[in-house]
């Protein structure tokens, strides 16, 4: 395959995510119809409404004009900014899409096509230039399946979903993301800690891929001995400082105003966690009610402890050899223990687990596309609840058939060495396939009205936890031949 070839099939696999992105976003949202609150899409459109109409210092703050309990600002500045640029759009479109009190629960068709292409937009500029070029950067031993491989990456149904079904921007902090490993891939520790520093300002889920990106770093900082070592150390805290600061720079006039952001994105009396999250703590609520025996503050300990001591390995063995196999472990160990274990774990934050398996699906294609499909499993709750579920199907078929026989000859896929995997892997497609049927079509009791949400949850979180256990052995206890992208 020439060079030519290769990018002319990455702009066909381009192209047919777009498609379907588009072919999803035909479908209905969160909160659609429902009002008073509505849901994410008059969340994101609020935003829009606040963040052009008040004075900076009002975007996280309760006042007459900003009624936090309506959708208050509760991402960081770089989404509030995102914001703003949207509705600098909206307004030159129809001002009333962002009219102070007066735009609320605004559904009309013209504007959903305006929500829709800014997801779409934001998608084509960050997330999908940057898995372009990690997913065809990476060597194989057929060229075909570096554009295979695209194509089933940017046609992960989960992120798809979530952001043109639901309606939120996770593309942006999650491309983010992609460009600063990247940079760290080149080699460009200062560009990457720029790059991650920006996503962790888009969203502060993103603290999911902290513990890596500073193990990475700080191991590489480490081999280089003390003097450039420690220059190099020097220059990553100016780096991360200095952009922080700058995306900060409106709210650090005063402390009082710093202190109104900072309580804003971390509202720990929330509770342990929301909705049918497949987290261990939901998961272990069927058996203990863990909200009510404990205190908040024991909770918030409980989960911080646990969620650090399941990432420590992976991050020790990171900090000891910081390669770029490794890196790539360490974030779906650690963003996957955050999911099971943190405080205040949305059903969504399945998709910050899900990068890391992207990135590694050229070099463990079973493991990542049998993950990818159950993390869109266990959004199988919400998918219900906003009435997406048609397209939920849809996906994960496309997802699966396309993995199945554009990786099918890939080591470790159909060809699996060992048949219990291969049984395993099927029996957990079935098991997903029938309690996804089962959910629409068998109602339950009034009894047990959560049931089918309960069961996706555990069943997910066993999955999950799974997951967890095999790429800790993986990483360090299995020690296999290093790729040459390390």
């Amino acid at each position: 395959m020439t060079r030519m070839d290769k990018w002319q099939g990455a702009v066909f696999a381009v192209f047919v995510a777009l498609a379907v992105r588009w072919a999803v976003s035909l479908h209905p949202y969160s909160g659609s119809g429902r009002p008073p609150m509505f849901g994410d899409y008059e969340a994101q459109r609020h935003w829009q409404e606040i963040t052009i109409n008040l004075p900076t210092t009002d975007w996280y703050v309760n006042s007459t004009d900003n009624d936090l309990q309506y959708w208050g600002l509760d991402y960081p500045p770089l989404t509030a900014y995102h914001s703003l640029l949207c509705a600098t759009v909206a307004q030159l479109v129809d001002p009333s899409w962002i009219s102070l009190y007066n735009s609320r629960g605004l559904e009309g068709p013209m504007h959903k096509v305006f929500m829709r292409l800014s997801v779409f937009v934001a998608d084509i500029l960050v997330y999908i230039p940057a898995m372009v070029w990690l997913i065809s950067g990476v060597p194989s031993e057929k060229p075909n399946n570096q554009i295979f491989n695209l194509l089933c990456v940017l046609l992960y149904p989960g992120l798809i979903l979530i952001d043109y079904g639901h309606f939120q921007y996770n593309a942006v902090s999650l491309g983010l993301a992609a460009w600063a490993v990247l940079a760290v891939k080149n080699n460009n520790n200062l560009l990457g800690a720029i790059f991650f520093s920006l996503s962790l300002n888009y969203k502060q889920m993103e603290l999911y891929h902290s513990l890596p990106f500073f193990c990475l770093l700080f191991g590489r900082c480490l081999r280089l001995g003390k003097c450039k070592g420690l220059f190099l150390f020097m220059m990553l805290s100016l780096t991360v400082t200095l952009t922080f600061a700058l995306c900060w720079l409106p709210f650090l006039h005063t402390s009082q105003d710093a202190l109104a952001v900072l309580y804003r994105l971390f509202p720990f009396d929330r509770g342990l966690y929301e909705d049918k999250v497949s987290n261990v703590w939901c998961t272990l609520s069927v058996l203990v009610k863990i909200r009510t025996i404990m205190s908040p503050q024991t909770q918030l300990w409980l989960s911080a402890s646990c969620t650090l001591l399941s990432c420590l390995p992976s991050c020790v063995t990171l900090i000891r050899r910081p390669t770029f196999r490794d890196f790539k472990l360490s974030l779906a160990i650690c963003s996957l223990a955050f999911f099971l274990f943190s405080f205040q774990v949305h059903e969504k934050s399945i998709l910050l687990a899900a990068l890391p398996f992207c990135l590694l699906l050229v070099e463990m294609p079973f493991a990542s596309v049998w993950f990818l499909l159950v993390s869109t499993f266990s959004l199988l709750p919400l998918m219900l609840k906003d009435m997406l579920f048609l397209p939920y199907s849809i996906c994960s078929l496309i997802f699966l058939v396309m993995c199945l026989g554009l990786l099918g000859d890939h080591k470790g896929l159909v060809k699996s060495q060992f048949m219990i995997t291969q049984i395993a892997f099927w029996l957990s497609v079935a098991l997903m396939f029938v309690l996804s049927a089962s959910s629409i079509l068998i109602s339950p009791s009034t009894s047990l009205p959560h049931l089918w949400p309960l069961v996706v949850s555990a069943a997910s979180c066993c999955h999950f936890l799974a997951f967890l256990l095999f790429l800790n052995i993986q990483q360090c206890w299995v020690y296999l031949p290093r790729h040459k992208v390390d």
